[in-house]
Protein backbone atom coordinates (compact mmCIF):
# COMPACT_ATOMS: atom_id res chain seq x y z
CA UNK A 1 0.00 0.00 0.00
CA UNK A 2 1.15 3.54 -0.71
CA UNK A 3 3.18 4.82 2.26
CA UNK A 4 2.98 8.54 1.41
CA UNK A 5 0.01 10.85 1.90
CA UNK A 6 -3.01 9.39 0.08
CA UNK A 7 -3.79 11.18 -3.18
CA UNK A 8 -7.21 12.59 -3.95
CA UNK A 9 -9.35 10.40 -6.19
CA UNK A 10 -10.42 10.61 -8.97
CA UNK A 11 -7.11 11.74 -10.47
CA UNK A 12 -7.26 14.51 -13.04
CA UNK A 13 -5.58 14.27 -16.44
CA UNK A 14 -3.91 16.98 -18.53
CA UNK A 15 -6.34 16.58 -21.45
CA UNK A 16 -9.54 14.60 -21.94
CA UNK A 17 -8.05 12.11 -24.40
CA UNK A 18 -4.93 11.51 -22.29
CA UNK A 19 -4.52 9.37 -19.15
CA UNK A 20 -3.32 10.84 -15.86
CA UNK A 21 0.47 10.89 -15.71
CA UNK A 22 0.29 9.22 -12.28
CA UNK A 23 -1.05 5.94 -13.69
CA UNK A 24 2.27 4.72 -15.06
CA UNK A 25 4.14 5.61 -11.87
CA UNK A 26 1.52 3.93 -9.70
CA UNK A 27 1.66 0.72 -11.74
CA UNK A 28 5.44 0.65 -11.34
CA UNK A 29 5.95 1.86 -7.77
CA UNK A 30 2.64 1.74 -5.90
CA UNK A 31 0.06 -0.51 -7.57
CA UNK A 32 -2.00 -0.71 -4.34
CA UNK A 33 -2.24 2.98 -3.50
CA UNK A 34 -4.04 4.80 -0.73
CA UNK A 35 -6.56 7.35 -2.03
CA UNK A 36 -9.13 9.73 -0.58
CA UNK A 37 -12.62 10.10 -2.07
CA UNK A 38 -14.50 13.42 -2.35
CA UNK A 39 -16.31 12.35 0.85
CA UNK A 40 -13.00 12.29 2.71
CA UNK A 41 -13.18 8.50 3.18
CA UNK A 42 -10.12 6.35 2.52
CA UNK A 43 -9.83 3.56 -0.06
CA UNK A 44 -7.13 1.88 -2.13
CA UNK A 45 -6.62 2.16 -5.87
CA UNK A 46 -5.51 -0.70 -8.11
CA UNK A 47 -3.85 0.10 -11.45
CA UNK A 48 -2.27 -3.19 -12.62
CA UNK A 49 -4.12 -5.42 -15.07
CA UNK A 50 -3.49 -8.62 -13.11
CA UNK A 51 -4.71 -7.13 -9.83
CA UNK A 52 -7.80 -5.47 -11.28
CA UNK A 53 -8.88 -8.61 -13.12
CA UNK A 54 -8.39 -10.74 -10.00
CA UNK A 55 -10.32 -8.45 -7.66
CA UNK A 56 -13.23 -8.10 -10.08
CA UNK A 57 -13.49 -11.88 -10.31
CA UNK A 58 -12.63 -12.96 -6.75
CA UNK A 59 -15.54 -13.69 -4.34
CA UNK A 60 -13.43 -12.35 -1.45
CA UNK A 61 -14.20 -8.91 -2.91
CA UNK A 62 -17.88 -8.10 -3.25
CA UNK A 63 -20.09 -5.27 -4.44
CA UNK A 64 -22.67 -6.10 -1.77
CA UNK A 65 -20.11 -5.31 0.93
CA UNK A 66 -20.24 -1.65 -0.11
CA UNK A 67 -23.45 -1.36 1.91
CA UNK A 68 -21.54 -2.06 5.14
CA UNK A 69 -21.13 0.90 7.50
CA UNK A 70 -17.33 0.70 7.32
CA UNK A 71 -17.26 0.86 3.50
CA UNK A 72 -15.97 4.10 2.00
CA UNK A 73 -18.48 6.59 0.66
CA UNK A 74 -17.72 8.40 -2.58
CA UNK A 75 -19.83 11.53 -2.61
CA UNK A 76 -19.00 14.72 -0.78
CA UNK A 77 -21.34 16.14 1.86
CA UNK A 78 -24.41 14.06 2.63
CA UNK A 79 -25.15 12.98 -0.95
CA UNK A 80 -25.97 9.30 -1.38
CA UNK A 81 -23.73 7.06 -3.46
CA UNK A 82 -25.22 5.27 -6.46
CA UNK A 83 -23.38 2.12 -5.24
CA UNK A 84 -25.51 2.11 -2.09
CA UNK A 85 -28.68 3.71 -3.45
CA UNK A 86 -32.22 2.34 -3.00
CA UNK A 87 -31.98 1.01 -6.56
CA UNK A 88 -28.72 -0.84 -5.83
CA UNK A 89 -30.02 -2.24 -2.54
CA UNK A 90 -33.17 -3.51 -4.24
CA UNK A 91 -31.22 -5.27 -6.97
CA UNK A 92 -28.92 -6.83 -4.36
CA UNK A 93 -31.99 -8.14 -2.54
CA UNK A 94 -33.12 -9.92 -5.71
CA UNK A 95 -29.92 -11.99 -5.61
CA UNK A 96 -27.29 -11.15 -8.20
CA UNK A 97 -27.05 -14.54 -9.91
CA UNK A 98 -30.82 -14.92 -10.02
CA UNK A 99 -31.32 -11.41 -11.35
CA UNK A 100 -28.61 -11.78 -13.95
CA UNK A 101 -30.09 -15.03 -15.27
CA UNK A 102 -33.53 -13.43 -15.60
CA UNK A 103 -32.32 -10.27 -17.35
CA UNK A 104 -29.15 -11.40 -19.09
CA UNK A 105 -30.89 -13.64 -21.61
CA UNK A 106 -32.28 -10.50 -23.26
CA UNK A 107 -28.81 -9.01 -23.76
CA UNK A 108 -26.98 -11.75 -25.63
CA UNK A 109 -24.70 -10.94 -28.56
CA UNK A 110 -27.10 -12.85 -30.84
CA UNK A 111 -30.12 -10.76 -29.79
CA UNK A 112 -28.15 -7.53 -30.14
CA UNK A 113 -26.94 -8.53 -33.62
CA UNK A 114 -30.59 -8.97 -34.62
CA UNK A 115 -31.26 -5.38 -33.49
CA UNK A 116 -28.26 -3.94 -35.35
CA UNK A 117 -30.14 -3.07 -38.58
CA UNK A 118 -32.61 -0.96 -36.56
CA UNK A 119 -29.71 0.77 -34.82
CA UNK A 120 -28.15 1.55 -38.20
CA UNK A 121 -31.45 2.90 -39.53
CA UNK A 122 -31.78 5.16 -36.49
CA UNK A 123 -28.18 6.34 -36.87
CA UNK A 124 -28.80 7.08 -40.55
CA UNK A 125 -31.82 9.23 -39.66
CA UNK A 126 -29.84 11.13 -37.06
CA UNK A 127 -26.98 11.71 -39.52
CA UNK A 128 -29.55 13.01 -42.01
CA UNK A 129 -30.67 15.57 -39.44
CA UNK A 130 -27.10 16.52 -38.62
CA UNK A 131 -26.27 17.04 -42.30
CA UNK A 132 -29.40 19.16 -42.72
CA UNK A 133 -28.26 21.24 -39.74
CA UNK A 134 -25.00 21.87 -41.54
CA UNK A 135 -21.31 21.85 -40.70
CA UNK A 136 -19.96 22.26 -38.08
CA UNK A 137 -22.25 20.32 -35.77
CA UNK A 138 -22.10 18.80 -32.29
CA UNK A 139 -21.86 15.03 -32.62
CA UNK A 140 -22.98 14.58 -29.00
CA UNK A 141 -26.27 16.45 -29.45
CA UNK A 142 -27.02 15.10 -32.91
CA UNK A 143 -25.95 11.46 -32.60
CA UNK A 144 -24.04 10.23 -29.53
CA UNK A 145 -26.81 11.03 -27.04
CA UNK A 146 -30.05 10.53 -29.01
CA UNK A 147 -29.10 7.15 -30.52
CA UNK A 148 -28.62 5.23 -27.23
CA UNK A 149 -31.72 6.95 -25.83
CA UNK A 150 -33.77 5.76 -28.80
CA UNK A 151 -32.37 2.23 -28.57
CA UNK A 152 -32.87 1.69 -24.84
CA UNK A 153 -36.27 3.39 -24.81
CA UNK A 154 -37.39 1.13 -27.66
CA UNK A 155 -36.07 -1.98 -25.92
CA UNK A 156 -37.71 -1.15 -22.58
CA UNK A 157 -40.89 0.38 -23.93
CA UNK A 158 -40.18 3.80 -22.38
CA UNK A 159 -41.65 6.90 -24.10
CA UNK A 160 -38.78 8.70 -25.80
CA UNK A 161 -40.38 12.06 -25.03
CA UNK A 162 -39.52 11.49 -21.35
CA UNK A 163 -35.80 11.81 -22.14
CA UNK A 164 -35.38 15.05 -20.21
CA UNK A 165 -36.79 13.43 -17.06
CA UNK A 166 -34.37 10.55 -16.83
CA UNK A 167 -31.46 12.67 -18.09
CA UNK A 168 -31.98 14.91 -15.04
CA UNK A 169 -32.26 11.90 -12.72
CA UNK A 170 -29.12 10.40 -14.23
CA UNK A 171 -27.17 13.62 -13.66
CA UNK A 172 -28.28 13.63 -10.01
CA UNK A 173 -27.27 10.02 -9.36
CA UNK A 174 -23.88 10.18 -11.08
CA UNK A 175 -22.64 13.52 -9.74
CA UNK A 176 -20.25 13.23 -6.80
CA UNK A 177 -20.38 16.78 -5.46
CA UNK A 178 -23.33 18.75 -6.82
CA UNK A 179 -26.41 17.41 -5.03
CA UNK A 180 -27.48 16.99 -1.38
CA UNK A 181 -28.95 13.85 0.14
CA UNK A 182 -32.40 15.48 0.06
CA UNK A 183 -32.03 16.11 -3.66
CA UNK A 184 -30.80 12.60 -4.44
CA UNK A 185 -33.51 11.08 -2.25
CA UNK A 186 -36.13 13.09 -4.13
CA UNK A 187 -34.68 11.99 -7.47
CA UNK A 188 -34.69 8.32 -6.42
CA UNK A 189 -38.30 8.65 -5.23
CA UNK A 190 -39.46 10.41 -8.42
CA UNK A 191 -37.64 7.98 -10.71
CA UNK A 192 -39.04 4.96 -8.86
CA UNK A 193 -42.55 6.44 -8.99
CA UNK A 194 -42.19 7.05 -12.71
CA UNK A 195 -40.99 3.51 -13.38
CA UNK A 196 -43.67 2.02 -11.11
CA UNK A 197 -46.35 3.87 -13.05
CA UNK A 198 -44.90 2.71 -16.36
CA UNK A 199 -44.87 -0.92 -15.20
CA UNK A 200 -48.46 -0.64 -13.94
CA UNK A 201 -49.52 0.63 -17.36
CA UNK A 202 -47.75 -2.29 -19.03
CA UNK A 203 -49.58 -4.76 -16.78
CA UNK A 204 -52.81 -3.34 -18.18
CA UNK A 205 -51.57 -3.37 -21.77
CA UNK A 206 -48.35 -5.41 -22.15
CA UNK A 207 -46.28 -5.07 -25.30
CA UNK A 208 -43.29 -6.77 -26.88
CA UNK A 209 -40.81 -4.68 -24.90
CA UNK A 210 -38.33 -5.97 -22.32
CA UNK A 211 -40.20 -4.70 -19.26
CA UNK A 212 -43.38 -6.47 -20.38
CA UNK A 213 -41.46 -9.70 -20.90
CA UNK A 214 -39.75 -9.46 -17.53
CA UNK A 215 -43.15 -9.13 -15.85
CA UNK A 216 -44.11 -12.47 -17.35
CA UNK A 217 -40.75 -14.09 -16.64
CA UNK A 218 -39.65 -16.28 -13.75
CA UNK A 219 -36.47 -17.73 -12.31
CA UNK A 220 -35.48 -21.39 -12.39
CA UNK A 221 -37.74 -22.01 -9.36
CA UNK A 222 -40.73 -20.48 -11.13
CA UNK A 223 -40.65 -17.33 -8.99
CA UNK A 224 -41.21 -13.99 -10.77
CA UNK A 225 -39.17 -10.90 -10.13
CA UNK A 226 -40.58 -8.79 -7.33
CA UNK A 227 -42.40 -5.54 -8.08
CA UNK A 228 -39.60 -3.53 -6.49
CA UNK A 229 -37.10 -5.58 -8.48
CA UNK A 230 -38.89 -4.75 -11.74
CA UNK A 231 -38.84 -1.05 -10.89
CA UNK A 232 -35.13 -1.10 -9.98
CA UNK A 233 -34.29 -3.15 -13.08
CA UNK A 234 -36.05 -0.66 -15.32
CA UNK A 235 -34.20 2.19 -13.62
CA UNK A 236 -30.79 0.51 -13.87
CA UNK A 237 -31.17 -0.48 -17.52
CA UNK A 238 -32.48 2.93 -18.53
CA UNK A 239 -29.62 4.75 -16.81
CA UNK A 240 -26.83 2.44 -17.96
CA UNK A 241 -28.33 2.01 -21.43
CA UNK A 242 -28.09 5.65 -22.41
CA UNK A 243 -25.49 7.42 -20.25
CA UNK A 244 -22.51 5.11 -20.71
CA UNK A 245 -23.04 4.32 -24.38
CA UNK A 246 -23.52 7.98 -25.27
CA UNK A 247 -20.17 8.70 -23.65
CA UNK A 248 -18.52 5.83 -25.53
CA UNK A 249 -19.82 7.05 -28.91
CA UNK A 250 -18.54 10.58 -28.36
CA UNK A 251 -15.16 9.40 -27.11
CA UNK A 252 -14.84 6.92 -30.00
CA UNK A 253 -15.31 9.69 -32.54
CA UNK A 254 -12.91 11.98 -30.71
CA UNK A 255 -10.13 9.37 -30.51
CA UNK A 256 -10.48 8.22 -34.12
CA UNK A 257 -10.63 11.75 -35.51
CA UNK A 258 -7.89 13.22 -33.31
CA UNK A 259 -5.29 11.38 -35.41
CA UNK A 260 -6.43 11.28 -39.00
CA UNK A 261 -4.57 8.08 -39.89
CA UNK A 262 -6.84 6.10 -37.55
CA UNK A 263 -10.02 7.29 -39.27
CA UNK A 264 -8.56 6.95 -42.77
CA UNK A 265 -7.49 3.37 -42.08
CA UNK A 266 -11.10 2.49 -41.24
CA UNK A 267 -12.48 4.34 -44.26
CA UNK A 268 -10.21 2.23 -46.43
CA UNK A 269 -10.87 -1.00 -44.51
CA UNK A 270 -14.30 -1.13 -42.81
CA UNK A 271 -13.61 -4.76 -41.89
CA UNK A 272 -11.62 -3.32 -38.97
CA UNK A 273 -14.69 -1.73 -37.36
CA UNK A 274 -15.10 -4.48 -34.76
CA UNK A 275 -11.45 -4.43 -33.67
CA UNK A 276 -11.44 -0.60 -33.75
CA UNK A 277 -14.37 -0.50 -31.31
CA UNK A 278 -12.54 -2.84 -28.92
CA UNK A 279 -9.38 -0.75 -29.16
CA UNK A 280 -11.26 2.45 -28.41
CA UNK A 281 -12.77 0.76 -25.36
CA UNK A 282 -9.29 -0.27 -24.21
CA UNK A 283 -7.49 2.95 -25.06
CA UNK A 284 -9.90 5.59 -23.76
CA UNK A 285 -8.85 6.80 -20.30
CA UNK A 286 -12.42 7.86 -19.47
CA UNK A 287 -14.54 4.91 -20.58
CA UNK A 288 -14.79 3.10 -17.27
CA UNK A 289 -15.29 6.38 -15.45
CA UNK A 290 -14.66 6.28 -11.71
CA UNK A 291 -13.83 2.57 -11.83
CA UNK A 292 -15.54 -0.34 -10.11
CA UNK A 293 -15.68 -0.56 -6.30
CA UNK A 294 -15.33 -3.69 -4.24
CA UNK A 295 -15.21 -4.43 -0.49
CA UNK A 296 -12.54 -6.80 0.85
CA UNK A 297 -13.95 -9.43 3.23
CA UNK A 298 -10.50 -10.73 4.20
CA UNK A 299 -6.83 -9.88 3.81
CA UNK A 300 -5.75 -10.63 0.23
CA UNK A 301 -2.25 -10.60 -1.24
CA UNK A 302 -2.06 -9.10 -4.73
CA UNK A 303 0.90 -8.75 -7.08
CA UNK A 304 1.35 -5.18 -5.92
CA UNK A 305 0.77 -5.61 -2.18
CA UNK A 306 -1.78 -6.60 0.44
CA UNK A 307 -5.36 -5.39 0.65
CA UNK A 308 -6.58 -5.53 4.23
CA UNK A 309 -9.95 -6.84 5.35
CA UNK A 310 -12.57 -4.09 5.49
CA UNK A 311 -10.93 -2.01 2.73
CA UNK A 312 -12.89 -0.40 -0.09
CA UNK A 313 -11.04 -1.04 -3.34
CA UNK A 314 -11.22 1.02 -6.54
CA UNK A 315 -10.47 -1.06 -9.61
CA UNK A 316 -9.29 1.30 -12.36
CA UNK A 317 -10.00 -0.69 -15.49
CA UNK A 318 -8.78 2.21 -17.63
CA UNK A 319 -5.38 2.24 -15.89
CA UNK A 320 -5.17 -1.55 -16.14
CA UNK A 321 -5.90 -1.31 -19.86
CA UNK A 322 -2.63 0.64 -20.25
CA UNK A 323 -0.51 -1.84 -18.26
CA UNK A 324 2.69 -2.63 -20.17
CA UNK A 325 2.78 -6.05 -18.45
CA UNK A 326 -0.39 -7.05 -20.28
CA UNK A 327 -0.13 -5.21 -23.59
CA UNK A 328 2.34 -4.62 -26.35
CA UNK A 329 2.74 -0.87 -26.95
CA UNK A 330 -0.21 -0.02 -24.65
CA UNK A 331 0.15 3.75 -25.25
CA UNK A 332 -0.40 3.24 -28.99
CA UNK A 333 -3.90 3.07 -30.37
CA UNK A 334 -3.98 0.28 -32.96
CA UNK A 335 -7.43 -0.11 -34.56
CA UNK A 336 -6.43 -3.58 -35.77
CA UNK A 337 -5.28 -4.84 -32.35
CA UNK A 338 -6.20 -8.48 -31.70
CA UNK A 339 -6.63 -10.16 -29.30
CA UNK A 340 -7.85 -7.39 -27.02
CA UNK A 341 -8.97 -8.70 -23.60
CA UNK A 342 -9.53 -5.24 -22.10
CA UNK A 343 -11.30 -4.77 -18.79
CA UNK A 344 -13.51 -1.81 -19.66
CA UNK A 345 -16.68 -3.81 -19.02
CA UNK A 346 -15.25 -5.44 -15.92
CA UNK A 347 -14.61 -9.14 -15.36
CA UNK A 348 -16.18 -12.07 -13.61
CA UNK A 349 -19.75 -12.46 -12.38
CA UNK A 350 -20.37 -8.71 -12.16
CA UNK A 351 -19.06 -7.77 -15.61
CA UNK A 352 -21.33 -5.36 -17.46
CA UNK A 353 -24.59 -7.04 -18.42
CA UNK A 354 -25.17 -4.61 -21.30
CA UNK A 355 -21.80 -4.96 -23.00
CA UNK A 356 -23.24 -6.73 -26.09
CA UNK A 357 -25.65 -3.80 -26.48
CA UNK A 358 -22.89 -1.20 -26.13
CA UNK A 359 -20.58 -3.02 -28.52
CA UNK A 360 -23.29 -3.42 -31.14
CA UNK A 361 -24.32 0.25 -30.94
CA UNK A 362 -20.72 1.39 -31.27
CA UNK A 363 -20.16 -0.85 -34.29
CA UNK A 364 -23.42 0.31 -35.87
CA UNK A 365 -22.80 4.03 -35.45
CA UNK A 366 -19.16 3.80 -36.57
CA UNK A 367 -20.17 1.91 -39.69
CA UNK A 368 -22.80 4.52 -40.56
CA UNK A 369 -20.39 7.45 -39.99
CA UNK A 370 -17.66 5.89 -42.11
CA UNK A 371 -20.12 5.23 -44.93
CA UNK A 372 -22.01 8.52 -44.78
CA UNK A 373 -19.25 10.96 -43.78
CA UNK A 374 -15.85 9.55 -44.78
CA UNK A 375 -14.37 13.09 -44.68
CA UNK A 376 -15.53 13.72 -41.11
CA UNK A 377 -13.12 15.83 -39.07
CA UNK A 378 -12.93 17.51 -35.69
CA UNK A 379 -13.91 21.16 -36.04
CA UNK A 380 -11.36 22.22 -33.40
CA UNK A 381 -8.16 20.94 -31.83
CA UNK A 382 -8.69 17.82 -29.72
CA UNK A 383 -7.03 19.62 -26.79
CA UNK A 384 -10.08 21.89 -26.64
CA UNK A 385 -12.44 19.01 -25.82
CA UNK A 386 -14.00 19.22 -22.37
CA UNK A 387 -15.61 16.75 -19.95
CA UNK A 388 -18.54 17.10 -17.61
CA UNK A 389 -16.68 17.40 -14.32
CA UNK A 390 -17.61 15.85 -10.98
CA UNK A 391 -19.32 12.83 -12.53
CA UNK A 392 -18.78 9.13 -11.87
CA UNK A 393 -18.71 8.86 -15.64
CA UNK A 394 -16.68 11.37 -17.68
CA UNK A 395 -18.74 12.25 -20.77
CA UNK A 396 -17.62 14.93 -23.21
CA UNK A 397 -19.65 18.14 -23.17
CA UNK A 398 -19.59 18.26 -26.98
CA UNK A 399 -17.66 17.04 -30.01
CA UNK A 400 -17.78 19.63 -32.79
CA UNK A 401 -17.27 18.04 -36.21
CA UNK A 402 -17.13 19.17 -39.80
CA UNK A 403 -17.22 17.36 -43.14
Amino acid sequence: MRETEPMNYPISSPAVLEPPAEWAELRQKCPVAGVTFPSGDAAVLLTRYEDVRLVLSDPRFTREGLARPDAARIAAGDAEDIFNSPMARTLNAEGHERWRRMVGKWFTAKRMAALKPRMEEAADRLVDTMVEHGSPADLVAHLAFPLPVYVICTMLGVPEEDTDLFKAWSDTFLNMTKYTKEETDAAHHDFASYMSGLIAAKREAPGEDLLSRLMDGADTEGEPMSEDGLVATGQALLLAGHETTAGFIAMMAAHLLSERTRWQRLVENPALIRSAVEEVLRFDPNGSGFGMLRYAHEDVELSGGTVARGTTVVCSMAAANRDERAWGAPETMDVGRSPNPHLTFGAGAHSCLGQPLARTELQAVLGVLLRRLPDLRLAADARELRRHEGMLTSPLTEVRVTW
